[in-house]
């Protein structure tokens, strides 16, 4: 996932897309604490790629309130 596909989400789809995101990362430190994560590169990932879904939804407020 890209910021370039970020952008062309409505931001109600990027709020649903953020959700999954929490539940992943969710999952992923379950697995992690329970000592079942193969890879711990993908709590890195997951947790950035939520941040990435939160700026994008920013700049579109941002955006929104500016017009």
């Amino acid at each position: 996932m890209n910021a370039k596909e970020l952008r062309d989400k409505t931001p109600d789809q990027l709020r649903e897309e953020l959700t999954s995101l929490k539940k992943a990362q969710f999952n992923l430190r379950f697995q992690a604490a329970t000592g079942q994560l193969e890879n711990p590169a993908q709590m890195r990932a997951a947790r950035r790629n939520a941040a990435r879904v939160l700026t994008i939804l920013n700049e579109k407020a941002a955006n929104a309130a500016a017009e």
